[in-house]
C-alpha cells in the first residue's frame, strides 16, 4: 500500500487516535480526568481496627481515601507498588516532644521515617499560653534550638506550626503546669479562689480553640506543689469538651499505686477519660508491682471508667538531671535552684535527701540503682558537651568528686535540668504491657535528624526508634503481639482515644495519613551510644493525601495540620 493513498493515511489517523485514548485512559486529561490521584497497590493492607489484614488497593483523591478495593482498572495519576509490602494507617505518637524541633526542621525527620504522621504534645508543659512571666521562662529554657515566641496562646502556636510548614499533623493537650505558671508562678503554693478561676478560664478559652484536654507531669516542679482537688476542678472544665486527662503520675515508683489511685479519682470526680503516660513501674525495687498495676487499671474500667496508656519500648526513661534533686530545691523557679546548689549548707542537706530512699518524691538517682546508670545526653553549655554520652559516675571519676556532688555542680554550671537517661525499667515489664490491648504508644522524645543543631546532643533512642522498634523486635521477631494488633494500637486506639476527626483507620472518606512499610525489615537502629540513626524499612508516607516520604527519602513536602480535639467551637 502506497503511504500516500488515502487507506493508508486513514490508517494513521485512527492509530494516532487510539494511541491518544490510551494515554488520557492510563493517566487521564482535562476532557478525561483520573479517578484518582494516586492507587496503593497490591499491599497487606491493616485497616486500624485490628480485624485481619486484605490485599486490596488503596485510592487516594485529593486528601482523603477515596476507594477500597479491586482498582485495577481506575485511571489514576499515579500508582505506588505495594507488592509485599504493609499498608496502615498513619501512625499517631501520643506522646510527642516535639515542640520545638518542629521549629527548628518542619520535616520531622526521624519519627516521618518510622510512619508517624501526627505527633500529640503537652505533657505538662504546652506551648501555650504564654504571657510574659511564661515566656521568659520559655526563653530562658532555651538550649540547641533557638526561636521566637510569635503566639500567645496553644492553639496560635499549632497554627504557627501549620502555617511555617510541617511535614506531620499536630495537636496538643494543655499543660497543666503551663496553666499554673501562668497564673500562680513557680512557687509552691495553692492558688486563692480567684487564680483558681483565672486558671479554669485559659483551660476554657484553650479547650474551645481545640486543646484535647489537660496534660500533666506530676514529678515535676512546680506541677508537684498542685494538689489533686485544683487538676479536678481543671479537668471539669476540659470535660465539658469532651477533653481528656493524660498524666505522668506523681509516683511511677515507691508510690505507684497512690499515684494511680489519683489519676482515677481525677477521672471518676471529673467525669473525664484519662490515660497514664508511659506507663511503667520504675526502679528495680518497683518491678513486681505492674500485675498489680496493670489490673487495677483494668478493675477501673469494668467499673464504667474509660483509663487507658501509652508506653514506649525501651528498658530507659529520659529526663531531666534535676529529677535526682527533691522538688522543694526548685520552688521559685530554676533561678531559685541555682542559688540553692551554689550554697554548700544547703548543698549537704539536698545530698543527705538524694541519698535516703523515701516515698515522699520521686528519687530518680536511686531509681535507676546509682550514678553508673545514669546516661548524661544534654548539655546547654558548650564547655560541658564533651561529656555527653558519659554516666554521672565517669563524670564524677573525671572531675574526681561524689557523684551526687558532680550531678548539683554540673545542674549549677550548665543553669539547666540537663537532658538524662535513667535505666530504671524491666524488660519483662515492657512485653506484659505490650500485651494490653488497651495501651498505645509514644516516644517521650522530640522528631530530629542526624544533621546541624541536632548533632549538638545525644537524644534518647527512641527519638528514632520506638515505632519501629514494636513493629520489628516486638512483633516480628519476638512475636509478643500480632502485626494487626501493633497497627490498630499505632493508628486506631489513639485516633478514638483522643476524638481526632477522621484519623486513625484505612476507610473510605478518612485523611489519607497511610504508611507503607516492609515488615520484613523494618527496625530500630538508633543506640544509647550512637542515638542518631534512621530507622529502616519504611518505604512510603502519605500525609493529608501528600507524599512526604517516596522510596525510603523525604520529598520536602510539608501537608502536616494542626488537629483538634472534639470541643472545639466551630
Amino acid at each position: 500500500m502506497s503511504r500516500s493513498t488515502p487507506v493508508f493515511t486513514l490508517a494513521v489517523t485512527i492509530l494516532s487516535m487510539l494511541s491518544s485514548l490510551l494515554a488520557a485512559e492510563t493517566s487521564g486529561s482535562p476532557q478525561n480526568p483520573p479517578d484518582f490521584d494516586v492507587i496503593i497497590r497490591g499491599g497487606t493492607v491493616y485497616d486500624g481496627t485490628g480485624a485481619e489484614p486484605k490485599n486490596v488497593d488503596v485510592a487516594i483523591r485529593g486528601d482523603r481515601i477515596a476507594e477500597i478495593g479491586d482498582l485495577k482498572t481506575a485511571k489514576v495519576k499515579t500508582v505506588v507498588d505495594a507488592s509485599g509490602l504493609a499498608v496502615a494507617p498513619g501512625f499517631i505518637n501520643m506522646l510527642s516532644w516535639s515542640n520545638e524541633s518542629l521549629i527548628q526542621d518542619g520535616r520531622s525527620q526521624s519519627e516521618i521515617r518510622q510512619g508517624v504522621t501526627t505527633e500529640i504534645m503537652g505533657e505538662g508543659e504546652s506551648m501555650g499560653p504564654v504571657n510574659d512571666r511564661v515566656r521568659e521562662h520559655m526563653l530562658r529554657e532555651q538550649s540547641d534550638i533557638k526561636y521566637e515566641i510569635k503566639w500567645n496562646t496553644l492553639a496560635e502556636y499549632l497554627r504557627y506550626l501549620e502555617t511555617r510548614g510541617v511535614s506531620c499533623n499536630v495537636a496538643s493537650f494543655i499543660g497543666a503546669t503551663t496553666i499554673r505558671e501562668n497564673v500562680i508562678g513557680f512557687e509552691d503554693k495553692p492558688p486563692t479562689p480567684e487564680q483558681l478561676e483565672q486558671m479554669r478560664q485559659l483551660v476554657r478559652k484553650e479547650m474551645e480553640a481545640g486543646a484535647l484536654g489537660i496534660g500533666t507531669s506530676l514529678i515535676y516542679p512546680p506541677a508537684f506543689y498542685a494538689k489533686t482537688d485544683e487538676l479536678i476542678e481543671l479537668c471539669k472544665v476540659a470535660a465539658k469538651y469532651q477533653g481528656k486527662y493524660i498524666s505522668h503520675m506523681r509516683s511511677e515508683g515507691n508510690r505507684l499505686f497512690e499515684g494511680l489511685d489519683e489519676l482515677i479519682r481525677i477521672s471518676r470526680e471529673a467525669g473525664i477519660p484519662a490515660e497514664v503516660y508511659h506507663i511503667k513501674a520504675a526502679g528495680q525495687q518497683n518491678w513486681p508491682k505492674i500485675d498489680s498495676l496493670l489490673s487495677r487499671i483494668e478493675a477501673a474500667q469494668k467499673e464504667g471508667l474509660k483509663i487507658t496508656a501509652d508506653m514506649y519500648s525501651y528498658t530507659a526513661g529520659g529526663t531531666g538531671l534535676d529529677a535526682s534533686l527533691p522538688p522543694w530545691t526548685e520552688d521559685g523557679g530554676y533561678p531559685a535552684l541555682f542559688k540553692r546548689l551554689r550554697d554548700p549548707a544547703t548543698r549537704e542537706k539536698i545530698k543527705a535527701q538524694v541519698n535516703t530512699p523515701t516515698d515522699e518524691w520521686e528519687n530518680m538517682y536511686l531509681a535507676a540503682g546509682g550514678p553508673g546508670h545514669i546516661l548524661l545526653v544534654g548539655f546547654k553549655s558548650d564547655k560541658l558537651k564533651p561529656l555527653t554520652g558519659k554516666t554521672l559516675a565517669e563524670a564524677a571519676r573525671m572531675r574526681g568528686k561524689d557523684p551526687i556532688d558532680t550531678a548539683m555542680d554540673l545542674i549549677a554550671e550548665d543553669e539547666s535540668r540537663i537532658g538524662t537517661i535513667y535505666f530504671i525499667i524491666s524488660e519483662e515489664n515492657i512485653r506484659k504491657e505490650l500485651s494490653k490491648p488497651w495501651i498505645s504508644f509514644g516516644s517521650d522524645e522530640a522528631s530530629q535528624a542526624p544533621e546541624g543543631v541536632f548533632l549538638k546532643s545525644n537524644p534518647h533512642p527512641r527519638a528514632y526508634g520506638n515505632f519501629a522498634r514494636v513493629l520489628g523486635k516486638y512483633v516480628r521477631d519476638e512475636k509478643v503481639i500480632p502485626m494487626k494488633e501493633a497497627v490498630r494500637r499505632l493508628s486506631g486506639l489513639p485516633a478514638s482515644n483522643l476524638g481526632l476527626d477522621h484519623r486513625g483507620f484505612i476507610k473510605k472518606g478518612m485523611f489519607a495519613d497511610v504508611v507503607v512499610f516492609d515488615p520484613a525489615t523494618i527496625s530500630d537502629r538508633a543506640t544509647f551510644e550512637k542515638p542518631h540513626q534512621y530507622a529502616i524499612g519504611v518505604k512510603h508516607v502519605f500525609v493529608n493525601g501528600a507524599q512526604v516520604i517516596k522510596d525510603g527519602e523525604h520529598t520536602g513536602a510539608k501537608p502536616g495540620r494542626a488537629l483538634w480535639g472534639p470541643g472545639k467551637i466551630r
